[in-house]
């Protein structure tokens, strides 16, 4: 990593980075898919390898508090079905990285973004979304649920942009609010808190990076609050199109920069 480059941050750069970090602890919160905004800030702000080294603290922050707040509303059963998957995923995408330059990364992980979330509002403008999210269960929902544990793992290890997928994956499963933000909230702290040997291992994470994440995860916690009393403010059809939403600015960002 190119650490000297955190140290020369202007001041404009380091409000950019502590605005995304405070729309990390949002996301977490209220809005999942939201913090791909906060990859594409610090991706434009630091190189583009060395940001994901930073921004993966400032990622589990958010889990954390969101985890607090959401921890009696996990579907555990949907959870241990998509670990196995996800770890799969994430030896891709730390292989991947190997040899992938940046814009190779971007566009891989724009056209996953969007292909999920068309798939997605196909899905469920066939399903009925007021079932229980108990599809997972059956021969079809297992399928599934290994096909998005190793694209959220790859994508996640790779761009920090699992989120999108997952959310994706929980929304077609049919999920509601409280119950998708349980299960995200602990499948992300899981998840990122294992990717620390594997960022560490690349060079992605040392002692200077983790100081600059020390200023930054200050901003999660504000984020977190005002996520926590918007959420209870959106209903579910909203909450729902928000997150595809997000998750379609997100791809295009990254097929487009």
């Amino acid at each position: 990593m190119d650490t000297m480059t955190l140290w020369h941050l202007t001041g404009w750069e380091f409000a950019a980075l502590a605005l995304a970090a405070l729309l990390v602890g949002f996301s977490k919160t209220a809005v999942s898919g939201a913090n791909t905004v906060s990859l594409a800030v610090f991706a434009a702000v630091l190189p583009a390898r060395a940001s994901t080294g930073v921004l993966l603290p400032v990622l589990i922050a958010g889990d954390v508090l969101a985890v607090l707040t959401y921890r009696r509303h996990a579907h555990w059963p949907t959870l241990w079905r998509l670990f196995p998957a996800v770890g799969v995923g994430v030896v891709v995408g730390t292989v991947f990285l190997v040899w992938a330059d940046d814009a190779v990364v971007r566009t891989s992980i724009g056209v996953i973004l969007l292909f999920m979330a068309g798939v997605t509002v196909w899905r469920r403008r066939r399903a009925d979304v007021d079932g229980p999210p108990d599809a997972v269960t059956s021969r079809a929902g297992r399928a599934k649920a290994r096909s998005y544990g190793v694209l959220g793992g790859f994508t996640t290890m790779v761009a920090n942009a699992g989120g999108p997928v997952m959310s994706m994956y929980l929304l077609s499963a049919g999920f509601r609010k409280l119950g998708f933000l349980g299960t995200s909230a602990f499948f992300f702290l899981i998840v990122n808190v294992s990717k620390l040997p594997f960022s560490a291992g690349l060079g992605l994470i040392d002692g200077r990076s983790l100081l600059l994440d020390a200023a930054l995860v200050v901003f999660v916690v504000p984020g977190a609050l005002i996520g926590k009393w918007a959420v209870s403010r959106i209903d579910q059809r909203l909450f729902e199109q928000l997150v595809i939403a997000a998750t379609v600015v997100g791809g295009l960002q990254l097929l487009l920069r």
